[in-house]
């Protein structure tokens, strides 16, 4: 996770930890397991001040890819807002994103820390891209770049890491892989050690662009930082773009943030991430180089999509009502609790319907109210997991909420790969493989406690609802 703040030399700073798993299935940090096979990584992502260590309104909304997806607010529209976020001093990925349709991650380890602070304070910061920069086409960089340290990281920078008050980020990666489910035998071997002080995140149009300012960053930085790990992505070509590999829209259920999104979708949810600020639990306890900055969850998660696909396929639902075609589909649906369009099958119960699926102001707008009843969607469904709504009561407590932000890695299925049903290439989501990131004001409030308590919970969470209230 990484945060923008101000301090030290009163400019930016960075935070980081990273992880991988996968959307579908997820073990630890720095953590990789098959189908998905996971990464996992612990970071903090910094405000930008801090970084020196050294149908929807035009005027005020973005739209960014699909219509199923909610859009940002633009500049103008922010600072219009009573009491607005300081966007200056925050990352862009934290809120908005990179708006870029290639990422790379750029994983290393710090050799030198004198000569990487007065690198970071006289290369690195000016290029690190804030939010209020990503929202305008005016100041949006050809390339951005985000920047998020370790807890190993800070520490070899001569940082406290106690002082920012969250125990899971200073543990690291391996106190709770157990707890979350994670294998670290699993995982991909960068991540299984404590030497990754930090990651790049670097998001383009083209991947000339990405590597041409890669190799910027690593000149400008010498022999003071070593290459750990690197892992690229993009979005899905032509009308699969929004899409994870499994073929589902992606990012249709990400809440909105108080002082940032000018209008709430319905559905949406306002939530707290950024350290410091509004609704932050510890928000007068963190030092000042870490405020307006974000604890990051690195996954990078493993798909077999062949496989997903052969099973689907050997298990359609419906037998005697639908084509073997539709039983397959309505399966997958029932799985993630989304048709491949985005439309909820809680509203959508037997078939797709691509125009709800691409109405933003309706596709997210449902809470399970039926309690103790799975007709319309099952409990064990993706989206009921992460987020059960109503199944929990009228209300939901947001202290559990993140921002996850994915993007698909590796190549697309090929011919062979779909005529044998077995997976030879790589590939996911970085959440593929497919790579995914949550932000949060707290790593074991947000990824651990969902991961841990709704997704790997063998029972309905309704199991966790005090009686007098089911």
């Amino acid at each position: 996770m990484c945060s923008d703040t101000t301090d030290l030399t009163g400019r930016r700073k960075v935070k980081c930890t990273a992880k991988c798993s996968d959307k579908f299935t997820a073990k630890g940090k720095n953590t990789c397991v098959k189908a998905s096979r996971r990464h996992r990584t612990k970071s903090l992502l910094i405000s930008k001040t801090s970084l020196f260590l050294s149908e929807c309104l035009p005027d005020f909304h973005i739209p960014i890819g699909p219509a199923a997806l909610p859009v940002l607010p633009t500049l103008d529209a922010v600072e219009a807002l009573n009491d607005p976020l300081d966007i200056d001093n925050i990352q862009a990925d934290i809120l908005a994103g990179m708006l870029k349709k290639k990422e790379l991650f750029f994983f290393f380890s710090i050799q030198d820390a004198a000569r990487f602070k007065a690198k970071l304070v006289s290369d690195i910061v000016p290029l690190v891209t804030s939010t209020s920069e990503i929202l305008s086409v005016d100041t949006q960089p050809i390339t951005a770049v985000n920047i998020a340290f370790s807890n190993t990281g800070l520490v070899a920078l001569s940082l406290d890491t106690n002082a920012l008050g969250d125990s899971d980020f200073v543990a690291g990666q391996f106190s709770d892989a157990g707890q979350i489910g994670d294998d670290p035998s699993l995982w991909n071997p960068a991540f299984t050690g404590t030497n990754i002080h930090g990651v790049f995140l670097l998001a383009s149009d083209t991947l000339v662009n990405i590597h041409d300012q890669l190799a910027k960053i690593q000149s400008a930085l010498g022999s003071s930082v070593t290459e750990i790990h690197r892992l690229q992505a993009g979005a899905r070509p032509g009308p699969e773009e929004g899409h994870e590999h499994f073929g589902f829209m992606d990012g249709i259920s990400q809440p909105a943030v108080e002082g940032f999104t000018k209008l709430v979708l319905p559905g949406q949810t306002l939530g707290v991430f950024l350290l410091g600020e509004r609704g932050d639990p510890f928000q007068n306890s963190h030092p000042s180089w870490a405020v307006d900055g974000s604890f990051l969850v690195f996954r990078q998660l493993q798909q077999l999509v062949p496989e997903f696909n052969k099973f689907l396929t050997d298990h359609p639902l419906g037998a005697g009502k639908l084509t073997p075609e539709q039983g397959s589909e309505l399966l997958g649906a029932r799985m993630v609790g989304r048709w491949k369009s985005g439309a909820p099958i809680f509203l959508a119960p037997t078939a797709d319907d691509p125009v709800l699926g691409a109405d933003r102001t309706r596709n997210n707008d449902f809470n399970f109210f039926i309690k103790f009843n799975q007709t319309r969607c099952p409990f064990s469904a993706h989206i009921r997991k992460t987020r059960p709504r109503g199944d929990l009561g009228p209300s939901e407590d947001t202290k559990n909420f993140i921002i996850r932000s994915s993007i698909p890695y590796g190549e697309e299925v090929t011919p062979a790969e779909a005529d044998s049903h077995t997976t030879s290439v790589d590939r996911g989501l970085a959440f593929g493989k497919f790579s995914f990131f949550s932000y949060q004001t707290n790593i074991n409030n947000g990824f651990v406690f969902l991961q841990q308590s709704w997704i790997n919970n063998e029972r309905s969470v309704l199991s966790l609802v005090p009686a007098q209230s089911s």
